[in-house]
């Protein structure tokens, strides 16, 4: 028997709601279950199309979300389910790879955090907003929607005004692009490699629908990975505010025992290695774990706070809140002035502190 669902998409360009939702009718995933797909153009009118039943669910990007979660309580809506992101990395479009830029090569990007991660692994490029760059050259005609901009941005490059950009694969594959590009990847080839951990919500999709919706008809859509990400996220970085939100990257995925040794074992880490180890050398457990990096850097790249967790995914609640503290204490020590402190060698000076917050 199918199942008919009436889904309405809201999609942001860095993140598709409908094409993911197509790309699930297309697979054998989605069984007799039937979606009629309606794109709508704002969140206040898909939650008023909620509340009038004219909508069962309503997918659309996490990131959209953030801070709005009272309109849904308002409206008696909530989060019920969502999508694994599977495309979480940016592409860097340049004919070099970021090691092989020339000294001050011009590189946009529009992710703050991004900016900052690719000033840590390479000195000596200047790495500037389009907004920024558009307004130290007195350009006035830069486009407002991403797709734009990100033809516009290829047009700099090709015409060698600049040397890179730097955008989801969304938006490059949207515009059509078949410039060389290079992904900003989360896993290095290499243990001693560059790691570029993604924005908040990348490429996460969640499902809203009225509170007490039947859980049976979107448990072929939602998605466990999807939704222990979201939870994690939403847990941890949920209740910053947008400025702060920019200067955070964060990752939380499944891994699953047998990946996790096999990458152990590749960068020769012993430690990894034994966590899963009895003393006879056989494998404790195959329970699925997750993965949990998030950091924060400083505006020149120089100073980075991070924290990183393997957890199970059944103790994955008491492991987020404890992350939570951790986390807190681990900025508040890190951005706190230190004061004269007295040693064998005498009287130390106070320091200013070691990361800005602020910045």
């Amino acid at each position: 028997m199918e199942e008919r669902v009436k889904v309405g998409t809201l999609d942001h360009p860095h993140c598709l709601s409908s094409k993911n939702l197509e790309d699930f009718l297309a697979s054998e995933e989605s069984g007799d279950l039937e979606l009629e797909i309606t794109p709508v153009n704002t969140l206040e009118q898909a939650i008023e199309s909620l509340k009038e039943g004219e909508l069962d669910l309503l997918a659309m990007p996490a990131r959209l979300l953030h801070g709005k979660q009272i309109k849904l309580l308002e409206a008696g809506c909530q989060v019920l389910g969502a999508r694994t992101p599977r495309r979480p990395a940016r592409f860097l479009v340049s004919e070099n790879r970021i090691w092989y830029q020339p000294k001050g090569a011009i590189i946009l990007c529009d992710d703050k955090i991004i900016r900052r991660q690719l000033k840590r692994a390479r000195r000596g490029l200047r790495l500037l907003s389009s907004r920024a760059y558009a307004s130290i050259h007195e350009i006035e005609d830069r486009p407002d929607s991403e797709d734009d901009i990100a033809r516009w941005m290829e047009t700099l490059r090709r015409n060698g005004d600049i040397d890179g950009f730097v955008t989801s694969r969304e938006v490059f594959n949207s515009i059509h692009c078949s410039s060389r590009r290079t992904v900003l990847g989360i896993d290095p080839e290499e243990r001693e490699g560059d790691r570029y951990l993604p924005v908040p919500y990348a490429d996460l999709v969640v499902l809203i629908g009225r509170s007490g919706f039947p859980r049976k008809l979107i448990q072929d859509i939602s998605e466990l990975e999807g939704e222990t990400v979201w939870w994690t996220q939403d847990n941890l970085i949920g209740g910053l505010s947008e400025s702060e939100l920019d200067r955070v990257a964060i990752l939380v995925r499944h891994r699953q025992v047998g990946a996790i040794m096999r990458q152990a074992e590749e960068f020769f880490d012993l430690t990894m290695e034994s966590v899963f180890h009895d003393p006879e050398g056989e494998t404790e457990t195959t329970e699925v774990h997750v993965e949990i990096r998030m950091e924060f850097l400083s505006d020149d790249g120089m100073q980075t706070v991070s924290v990183e967790r393997l957890v199970p995914l059944s103790n994955l609640e008491n492991s987020v809140i404890a992350l939570a503290k951790d986390w807190e204490r681990m900025l508040t020590t890190a951005s706190s002035p230190i004061p004269e402190q007295r040693s064998r060698q005498g009287l130390l000076p106070a320091k200013d502190p070691w990361i800005d917050l602020e910045k």
